[in-house]
């Protein structure tokens, strides 16, 4: 049966002519007409945009590095305008996404100053990309897709960088029709230059720009790996900027090995979640922004450890970070005027006082301490806990 097959491609083997084959021809017969997608094969996570655990809208970003909405997608301003950033339920029609994240320019930066930039970034680990082959002669090229919609047509710019060799590689692409959802495909050579560290640091940068200045704009642009000048990195790119009138927003974001781009890789939302624990969690519930004053809380009874001092307050992890977070706790009070406190009972009254965090190394876990508590008996407390990779331009 396996002869007859390779000479009628078009036959389809019944269950039982398959079950008669050779395991050798078996096998080959079923991955090479039924190929099994690889898992986790997107190297971008939380790209439908589904997990916001910050919050789902931020505004009066104008300036710094970091992350605002949707999990794993930082945002870097170099002056450039004023945005309000939102996880939308605008969406392609039919793609099966229900999120996007969405930039809306609330103040408008029509002449940028030359260093001026705004982008849209995820990092990765050095560990997930070995895979890649980067820096040897069988170094995989990538592709990156995704869908995009924009009242602000013309060019725009994604670029990925390697941060442990300083090389750099970017491509155009075009929103063609205002306010409509367009998918985009960007193919990306392999690296023979420089491999990837294997570690849990930030080896790799995708930009999504959105606005830059002549310092990124004024070369030709780097479309092959190196160690680009400044000024090619984001040449042709659209000032989004420019209007108070415009707003982008992304979603479906997929980087992979190869040179094609496959479905968008949808996982359940439990998993997109544990994925992004590993950057950032807290202990409140999954849609309440972080902020003193909300009751549900951890709550540990504990005595004092001195006269007026308490030891030992320990709070587990959800998923072991990435490396030792920074944790900022909030007290239940909402009048405890700040953060970096806890709220305690004393056996007759609550009382707020600063408390110290004392995370694990092995980052599953951290203690809280203090003085100046008398008489502790209950102790409340918020966290947020944060191991995210961090680069800037």
């Amino acid at each position: 049966m396996a002869k007859l097959i390779g000479n009628a491609p078009n036959q389809v083997p019944t269950n039982a002519d398959l079950g008669s084959m050779a395991f050798e021809d078996r096998t080959n017969y079923i991955t090479k007409n039924n190929p099994v997608h690889q898992p986790f094969r997107n190297i971008i996570i939380n790209g439908d945009m589904s997990i916001a655990q910050r919050g789902t809208s931020a505004t009066g970003i104008s300036s710094g590095n970091t992350y605002h909405t949707v999990d794993r997608f930082a945002t870097e301003l170099g002056g450039l305008g004023t945005w309000t950033q939102t996880q939308s339920t605008d969406v392609p029609t039919g793609q099966g996404f229900a999120k996007s994240l969405k930039m809306d320019c609330t103040t408008a930066d029509a002449t940028p100053s030359v260093s001026d930039y705004a982008i849209i970034k995820q990092l990765v680990e050095g560990q997930n990309l070995q895979y890649l082959k980067k820096g040897t002669s069988n170094a995989e090229s990538v592709t990156m897709s995704f869908w995009v919609k924009s009242n602000k047509t013309g060019t725009y710019i994604v670029e990925l960088a390697d941060r442990d060799n300083t090389r750099k590689i970017s491509q155009a692409y075009t929103i063609n029709t205002s306010d409509t959802w367009e998918k985009k495909i960007l193919v990306y050579s392999g690296d023979a230059s420089g491999a990837f560290n294997n570690d849990n640091g930030n080896s790799l940068d995708c930009y999504f720009w959105l606005g830059a200045g002549t310092t990124f704009t004024s070369g030709t642009l780097n479309t092959s790996w190196s160690n680009p000048s400044a000024s090619n990195r984001a040449v042709g790119q659209v000032n989004l900027a420019d209007s108070t009138a415009n707003e982008f927003y992304i979603t479906g974001v997929q980087l992979e090995a190869g040179t094609s781009a496959s479905d968008f890789e949808f996982l359940p939302f439990d998993v997109n979640l544990e994925r992004c624990l590993r950057y950032y969690q807290k202990s409140f519930e999954y849609d309440v922004t972080p902020v003193a004053g909300v009751s549900k809380s951890e709550y540990q009874h504990i005595g004092n450890y001195t006269t007026n001092e308490f030891a030992g307050l320990m709070s587990l992890y959800k998923k072991e970070m990435r490396t030792t977070p920074t944790v900022t706790l909030y007290t239940t009070s909402a009048s405890s005027n700040g953060t970096g406190r806890i709220t305690f009972y004393n056996g007759s009254s609550w009382s707020n006082a600063t408390a110290s965090i004392h995370s694990g190394s092995t980052s599953k876990n951290f203690s809280v301490t203090g003085s100046s508590f008398p008489n502790i008996v209950l102790a409340q407390y918020n966290y947020e806990a944060e191991a995210e990779l961090w680069w800037q331009v």
